[in-house]
């Protein structure tokens, strides 16, 4: 299973200049207060999650607690606004943004056209 990388969604985080002022000490101090602003910080940290994938109630708080003090806020916000879907202590990603894969990984081949 994939490692969830709180690094990876501070810088992330905080090199967007729409998001960058809620980071500070290498974590989320603060979540936005207007929707559309907490929406992307959302949108940043469900990318994190690999769709397809089941996470434990515990891995997922253990990720979102070393983003932000608060992480039933963040599990919360990120269930009611449909980014994880959750049942029987899972989690997995159900929504967001996909970002394109990386190009060296590789991708299916289209295969040669019938007679």
């Amino acid at each position: 299973m994939p490692e969830l990388d709180p690094a990876a969604v501070i810088e992330a985080v905080a090199g967007d200049p729409r998001l960058r002022a809620f980071t500070g000490h290498g974590r989320i101090e603060t979540l936005p207060a207007r929707q559309a602003r907490r929406h992307l910080l959302l949108d940043k940290i469900a990318q994190a999650f690999d769709p397809g994938v089941r996470y434990s109630e515990r891995q997922v708080s253990l990720f979102l607690g070393a983003l932000h003090a608060d992480y039933a806020a963040l599990r919360r916000y990120l269930v009611d606004e449909e980014f994880l879907s959750r049942s029987d202590g899972q989690y997995w990603r159900s929504g967001g943004t996909v970002l394109p894969s990386p190009p060296d990984e590789p991708r299916a081949q289209a295969l040669p056209a019938g007679p």
